[in-house]
């Protein structure tokens, strides 16, 4: 096959051990993902000679790669939050089809539930605090303020209410009580997630994501490995990424998030459209971010997506299924998510999510997933279309 025209597969996914993990290094968790995408695939580690990772400030890929036994001749430590592995994706998706990787391993792993439990603080604190955010710091711009602040914008805009947002939480609740991995499975209502405790107006406790620990990883390998590989192949048709903003005074329109950018070109890269897809997996550190990122990949207009997530259309067997898993917001979240995106759409489309597993009419497996990354406060976002 002539470089730059090889066809892109996922071979191989895994989790490591995921919810609360309290006797494991963020090394340990990456080594266990690691080593089960690669059982996964039934591809040895020797074949690999592309590797990409990226911690929360503190793991450098040169020293996990060592850590893995993997000396790779093609690397990336692409940081832009949240959506740093579907970004990492579309860059190792490059790399092998022009012939500068065969076989890339995108590992994740993380402890930020048992860090904040024994009292370690391992993640950047400058995060959000210097250079020109400092000054939105004395104002109460911090993390979770800046999603709060495009929530209410949306709702002051549009006429979105806060029982639409909770029925993201409601239903993503769901899709977990079918996952037995899921951190939380219990049911929830909607008045349930409306009476919790404040946390940044308009969001109470249950319109956040939980924080866990745990690890995941993605092997992708050129289209001439897949046949060796004792897995069905899901294979990458389109990519796209954006990078909009960092400070709140830049964005033009909290409304807008750069989904709308790398979902458009992924899209178009794909050959395909939004309404052709069966299964989303989206990031959802607040449930905002699920609704304005449904509008922002086109799966509804502008301004209607609280009226869109409303009666059941986003759970397991409803009209588009999203965060089949339970996603940030009840099955896990240490840190940054957006590798479990990729691991949940390929299990989806390769019909082994057991309970949760997504069936269209005739009970025939998902064809096209969408997985949707976003980083810092809707600063960066990248979107990857996947086929069965």
């Amino acid at each position: 096959m002539t470089p730059g025209k090889r066809k892109v597969a996922v071979v191989g996914v895994s989790l490591s051990d995921c919810g609360r993990v309290d006797d494991a290094t963020p090394y340990a968790l990456h080594a266990q993902a690691a080593r089960r995408a690669l059982a996964d695939a039934g591809m040895d580690r020797s074949l690999v000679d592309g590797f990409a990772s990226a911690g929360l400030g503190t793991l450098p890929p040169a020293e996990v790669a060592e850590y893995l036994g993997l000396r790779p001749t093609w690397v990336d430590s692409t940081a832009v939050g949240g959506s740093t592995w579907e970004v990492m994706a579309a860059h190792a998706t490059d790399a092998i089809a022009a012939g500068h990787a065969e076989a890339v391993l995108l590992v994740y792993g993380s402890t930020a539930r048992a860090d904040i439990k024994a009292g370690r603080r391992t993640g950047d604190l400058s995060f959000g605090a210097l250079g020109p955010l400092q000054f939105e710091v004395p104002y109460g711009h911090t993390l979770i303020a800046k999603y709060a602040m495009a929530a209410r914008r949306h709702m002051h805009a549009y006429g979105t209410t806060l029982e639409q947002l909770a029925s993201v939480a409601v239903q993503a609740r769901a899709n977990a009580a079918l996952n037995p991995d899921a951190m939380f499975r219990t049911p929830i209502t909607t008045d349930d997630v409306l009476s919790g405790p404040m946390i940044a107006d308009p969001f109470t406790k249950l319109h956040c994501c939980l924080r866990s620990d745990g690890g995941a990883a993605v092997l992708l390998a050129a289209e001439e490995y897949v046949r060796d590989c004792r897995t069905a192949p899901v294979w990458i048709l389109g990519t796209g990424e954006h990078v909009s903003h960092t400070t709140m005074s830049e964005w033009p329109d909290f409304t807008v998030s750069p989904a709308a950018v790398s979902g458009r070109l992924a899209f178009e890269r794909a050959g395909v459209r939004p309404d052709e897809i069966d299964v989303a997996e989206i990031y959802d550190a607040f449930t905002y971010m699920t609704l304005v990122t449904l509008e922002d990949l086109g799966f509804c207009a502008k301004g209607e997506g609280g009226e869109f997530v409303q009666k059941g259309r986003l759970t397991v067997g409803g009209e588009l299924p999203v965060n089949t898993d339970g996603g940030g917001l009840s099955a896990q979240h240490p840190g940054m998510r957006g590798l479990f995106l990729l691991v949940e759409a390929v299990r989806q489309l390769r019909g082994e999510a057991g309970q949760r597993q997504v069936r269209k009419a005739g009970g025939r497996l998902p064809e096209l997933a969408v997985a949707s990354g976003t980083g810092g406060w809707f600063c960066s976002s990248g979107t990857v279309v996947l086929g069965r």
